[in-house]
């Protein structure tokens, strides 16, 4: 286990150093002109100019830039030089041009946000979708299948934006069952932060356990034709034990997958569902720099959603052995 979780996580760094650089490049060896991107179709004015230049380091080779960058990551850096010289704190991903706020209190400030809304919108996809599906799967032709296989088709052809929209209609403003979305920090006010994400968390949650419930429905259904399975049926196991102790653990290692992936991937900015309930999160953040051409922000995001995914994956891996006893570490 300790050797295999060393070359996974060696591995990682491998591949977050290759994305950071390919993500510098994109940014900065492309034909457009960093400092002309970010001013717009406004004319900046040279004094501006000077200001992005210094804050991106534009003046220096592309290597150093690059060094300096990574520099300000783990150790800190200075931005800038004279009057506008910005001392950059580890970790620094750069300076917000315009508001010269450092990148990493943006993301700081943003990131809590989107891990709320993410963490709890999971606990309820994952748990819910799965279930319904693998009891779905189990009572096969009957009407809760019928029924399930209803909610699934109905929830995962439905927009976020759409049932985000109906919810807050109808279960905060017409009704006043759930409060209007908001963030509160879990350490200052658990109940607050529980009632202002529930909105978030249903809308989120149920678009996403309808993929669950129709995927792990397929492997559970899968699941139960295998050869392992009529063994364990043809011994005289009681059809508990059958469900939970052979069939469910190896079903359920293809959706641990596919919630690991989902999780990562949605850290690192569920753009839309912030949108949609006006919460201040990480993709968000994104979307208003990218309009922007803020691209220190926009870099910052791209990198945190890679590490997001990476370390899922990792976790991922880990869990195959815990789940699905036929899997082996390090083959």
């Amino acid at each position: 286990m300790l050797r295999f979780f060393i070359k996974r996580v060696l591995l990682a760094i491998v591949t977050l150093f290759a994305i950071s650089v390919t993500v510098f490049a994109l940014f900065f060896l492309g034909p457009a002109d960093p400092v002309s991107t970010m001013c717009g179709q406004k004319q900046c004015a040279p004094v501006a100019r000077q200001q992005i230049t210094e804050s991106l380091e534009l003046n220096k080779p592309v290597v150093v830039q690059y060094a300096s960058y990574m520099k300000g990551i783990f150790a800190g850096r200075v931005i800038g030089s004279g009057q506008s010289r910005i001392q950059c704190d580890a970790p620094c991903l750069g300076i917000n041009f315009r508001t010269y706020e450092p990148v990493s209190a943006i993301i700081g400030r943003t990131l809590p946000v989107t891990f709320s809304i993410v963490l709890g919108a999971a606990l309820f996809y994952v748990l819910f979708g799965t279930a319904l599906g693998m009891i779905s799967a189990i009572k096969r032709g009957t009407i809760f299948d019928r029924l399930a296989s209803g909610f699934a088709l109905s929830f995962s052809a439905t927009q976020i934006f759409f049932v985000g929209s109906v919810i807050v209609l109808v279960l905060v403003l017409q009704t006043g069952i759930l409060k209007y979305p908001s963030y509160t920090s879990p350490f200052d006010d658990p109940i607050a932060w529980v009632s202002g994400m529930l909105a978030p968390w249903i809308a989120l949650g149920l678009i996403n356990s309808a993929l669950y419930a129709r995927y792990s429905r397929a492997q559970m259904i899968e699941t139960l034709s295998e050869d392992y399975v009529r063994t364990a049926r043809a011994k005289g196991l009681s059809m508990k034990a059958v469900y939970f102790r052979h069939a469910l653990r190896a079903a359920i290692t293809p959706v641990v997958t596919i919630a690991g992936l989902d999780i990562g991937g949605q850290l690192g900015g569920v753009a839309i569902t912030e949108t949609t309930f006006s919460l201040p999160g990480m993709g968000k953040t994104a979307i208003k720099a990218v309009g922007e051409q803020n691209l220190p922000i926009v870099m910052a995001v791209v990198l945190f959603g890679a590490v997001f995914v990476v370390v899922s994956n990792i976790v991922v891996d880990l869990l195959y052995a815990v789940i699905d006893p036929r899997v082996k570490l390090g083959h």
